[in-house]
């Protein structure tokens, strides 16, 4: 069993746009589907905008561009996967709505197509259990920057076989990534340490012990973080933040992963970081 250069990527927000641009860049047929179609034109573009300045820069050739925007094309409804031989979601971080796209796509697509999920914290299990092919899910996680970050999670649920973890294992290794094995876990592995972490942070500025400038400067420079955390929370999305502690809190059931006030006083006034122009800083 291999998976074929075919994939179909359902959500076209940063995430889904960003990894659509490294299987494209590898070389992948790419099928970008969005219930907005608008929106998935929209993150074509914006990759060309991006691959456009990395040409300018000098890091790729006008060549690799023009082969990697090729490679991309913008799904029209969900029919658009039943020659798909991998589906990847990064869809809204609701283990109800993963599940459902999921779902929807398993009678369309050839009993031999990997499901997987980008998500961040969500367990796979959970989301595998709407399908009747869960020995073919798996847990892709990426990182955002999709087309930057090295690291890839590649997660098993409880029924992923490890026919697909190789197969899977092999592939993100393929895409110039470096992949590590989870077993699953609430937050897997970066998110379970990075996020509390974050958490914590926020938890340091509500309290009033220093600034938030002075938060991240203290982690950058006497950590040696290339990013404070209150930044890392704005470039995720606070919204995201406070998604994940949520899960991680629910199913450990220890306290010491409820989530801060402050950051669920942030969310509820729309302040998510870069994405609505305020967060702990403005852009």
């Amino acid at each position: 069993m291999r998976v074929k250069k075919s994939v179909f990527i359902g959500g076209a927000s940063t995430m889904g746009s960003g990894i659509a641009q490294v299987f494209a860049g590898a070389g992948w047929s790419v099928t970008l589907f969005d219930i907005s179609t608008d929106a998935a034109v929209k993150a074509i573009r914006g990759m060309e905008k991006t691959l456009s300045r990395l040409v300018e820069k000098g890091k790729i050739s006008e060549d690799i561009k023009k082969s990697t925007l090729e490679n991309v094309t913008v799904g029209q409804t969900l029919e658009d996967a039943v020659d798909c031989d991998l589906v990847l979601e990064a869809i809204v971080e609701k283990a109800e709505v993963k599940s459902g796209f999921f779902k929807s796509l398993d009678s369309i697509c050839k009993p031999e197509t990997i499901f997987a999920t980008n998500t961040s914290s969500i367990s796979i299990t959970e989301i595998a259990s709407a399908i009747s092919r869960q020995d073919k899910f798996i847990g892709i996680h990426f990182f955002n920057p999709a087309p930057v970050m090295k690291l890839v999670e590649v997660i098993r649920g409880f029924s992923t076989s490890d026919e697909t973890f190789e197969v899977v294992f092999e592939m993100v290794q393929n895409l110039g990534k470096e992949a590590i094995e989870v077993k699953e876990a609430p937050g897997f592995v970066v998110n379970k340490i990075l996020i509390p972490m974050i958490n914590e942070a926020i938890g340091v500025l509500e309290q009033g012990i220093a600034t938030a400038e002075d938060i991240d400067k203290a982690m950058r420079f006497g950590a040696g973080h290339a990013m404070g955390p209150l930044a890392t929370s704005d470039l995720v999305g606070n919204d995201i933040i406070l998604d994940i502690m949520n899960t991680i809190h629910e199913e450990t059931g220890d306290p010491k992963y409820r989530p801060c006030a402050l950051l669920k006083k942030m969310v509820r006034a729309k302040k998510l970081g870069k994405k609505t122009g305020e967060g702990f800083f403005v852009y």
